[in-house]
């Protein structure tokens, strides 16, 4: 009976300590995880920010992001297998991948879009930064496991880790992969709605690696202090220092910086140069000479010869009955304008997804003289709308009213630039052959026939299989050496040229291929008559070759 009651209250207190939460445990993990989450979401936009810009500057967003992504999943795979090497100094090794990695991200963007600008190729450098990202992303969590499992060995005091304080460590994983991917979502979220359209895509890379460092700095000088010798926290100190001052005056000096980079891009006869919600426009050229419009960097309007493009996609699918035309895209208004030069004409859509270009092409002074004021004539209407969503809303409306449009136009970027995909797609085809008059005829800018011929037939097999039958034929372009549009093809490349013809598809429903001609009342052209309309199309036909599969919505054809 007596020995119960000597032995018992021991146990209770050599048991007690060991049921008490470990403050050094706790004191560490949670600004760790704040660190993770912070770190995790400026990864995320640095990736987001190649991704976008690799698009904007070499085309192709579907190419694009994959490399990206997967040279990135690649690298972080090797970063954490170097990781091993710095887990015997992971807090100095943490602090100064964290310091590279906001320096290689925060100025990413900037580097890249020097490249393009002053050296016409940025291919090579988003592979390198990709890398370097990918690399520096890998070896965060494993240096960081590294930190939080000396923390908790420091906790624990030199006692054998019992089986719940294994759980624990467990615990500790997925607690900081749950950090890394709430992270993720957050910065994801953020480069959309918040870092573009407030601050840009150079400033936003800038900011978000000034953020980086502050946060991974911070964390190791502050939380793991005691894990660092003196010399170490100089070194830290200073390198977090020197990164903060690049970072910053990089800040200052972007918008000269983007001057100077629009310059060596567009040359130096700069007179506008907006941001849309949408994209970067452009206009160059003096007050003597028409100007050109760029919009995110590629020529969609040459002044010297814009004509010779847009007489080309008009005029012949004004061949017949005219009164009610759809153009989709032209929001630089050239197309409306020819169309406008027929009396018979009673209205013109104008389907355009950006008001900022239509605003642009309406108060320009040089645009608007090169479109004629077409955006003031009563009869055009416009359409700020997807036009593959707007036809889709307009099939119910003109089954009901029976109404028609006598022309359709798709003035749209080559296809091969990849938003456009869709606008290029069997059932985009399939809903305007909808809203066609029985007797209408469809005119679509195609690509180079010369350049990328596997295109411009992917083209024309597409509007077959929805139903039209077609006639190929082309327009000459400006000769080599000068930037031909509507889209520049080299001048990523930094050639400065563009393609030397532009290709055009006339289709009607049905399945006899239409005649090429010209409406008897058409008004006199500058570059198109019948004979050279004849010629056009036996130039097309000369580049057929075999006949390639449609394109799709979920089967895209089309390559950058």
């Amino acid at each position: 009976m007596i020995e119960p009651t000597v032995t018992m209250p021991p146990k209770e207190v050599r048991r007690a300590p060991a049921r008490r939460p470990d403050p050094p445990r706790r004191t560490v993990r949670f600004p760790v995880l704040a660190v993770v989450f912070v770190c995790a979401a400026c990864g995320l936009v640095y990736e987001l920010e190649l991704v976008a810009l690799a698009s904007y500057l070499i085309g192709d967003s579907v190419t694009q992001a994959s490399v990206v992504l997967s040279v990135m999943v690649f690298a972080m795979g090797v970063g954490s297998l170097l990781a091993k090497a710095l887990r015997c100094r992971a807090a100095v090794g943490f602090g100064l991948v964290e310091a590279g990695l906001a320096l290689v991200g925060g100025t990413s963007a900037m580097v890249l879009y020097a490249a393009f600008a002053w050296f016409g190729e940025s291919r090579y450098v988003l592979v390198a930064f990709s890398l370097a990202i990918g690399v520096l992303i890998g070896a965060e969590i494993p240096l960081l496991m590294s930190l939080i499992q000396r923390g908790d060995r420091s906790g624990r005091s030199g006692r054998k880790a019992s089986l719940g304080e294994q759980d624990d460590a467990a615990g500790t994983v997925a607690d900081l992969f749950a950090a890394d991917y709430v992270g993720a979502l957050v910065g994801g979220l953020a480069f959309p709605f918040l870092l573009l359209p407030w601050l840009g895509q150079l400033t936003g890379a800038l900011v978000t690696g000034a953020v980086n460092t502050v946060a991974g700095g911070g964390l190791v000088l502050w939380v793991f202090r005691r894990d660092l010798t003196s010399r170490s926290r100089a070194l830290l100190v200073a390198v977090n220092v020197a990164v903060l001052a690049v970072l910053a005056t990089a800040t200052v000096l972007v918008d000269d910086f983007e001057q100077a980079a629009r310059r060596a891009v567009y040359g130096e006869r700069v007179r506008v140069a907006v941001h849309t919600e949408l994209q970067e426009v452009v206009v160059t050229g003096g007050p003597e000479g028409p100007p050109d419009l760029f919009l995110d960097g590629r020529l969609r309007v040459a002044g010297e010869d814009e004509h010779r493009y847009h007489e080309a996609l008009v005029h012949p699918a004004m061949n017949g009955a005219h009164a009610r035309v759809l153009i989709v895209g032209g929001g630089d208004g050239m197309a409306a304008r020819e169309a406008l030069r027929y009396p018979g004409v009673r209205s013109v859509t104008v389907v355009e997804l950006d008001p900022g270009v239509v605003r642009l092409a309406r108060t320009d002074p040089a645009l608007a003289a090169l479109n004629a004021q077409a955006f003031r004539d009563p009869r055009v209407r416009v359409v700020h709308a997807d036009a593959f969503r707007w036809l889709r809303g307009l099939r119910g409306a003109t089954e009901r009213l029976q109404e028609r449009y006598d022309v359709v136009i798709s003035d749209l970027p080559d296809p091969g630039i990849t938003p456009s995909t869709k606008l290029y797609a069997q059932e985009f085809y399939g809903l305007v052959a909808q809203v066609l008059t029985p007797a209408g005829r469809f005119a679509v800018h195609a690509g180079s026939v010369t350049d990328r011929p596997r295109t411009y037939w992917t083209v024309d097999a597409t509007l077959r299989a929805a139903g039209f039958a077609t006639r190929p034929y082309s327009a000459s372009g400006r000769p080599p050496g000068f930037a031909a549009g509507p889209d520049r093809a080299d001048r990523a490349a930094g050639t400065g040229r563009g393609p030397g013809d532009w290709g055009f598809l006339l289709a009607v429903p049905g399945s006899r291929p239409p005649v090429l001609g010209l409406a008897p009342d058409v008004p006199r052209l500058r570059s198109l008559a019948e004979d050279t309309l004849e010629a056009a199309a036996r130039r097309a036909e000369r580049h057929r070759g075999a006949e390639p599969p449609p394109s799709t919505l979920v089967h895209p054809r089309y390559g950058g």
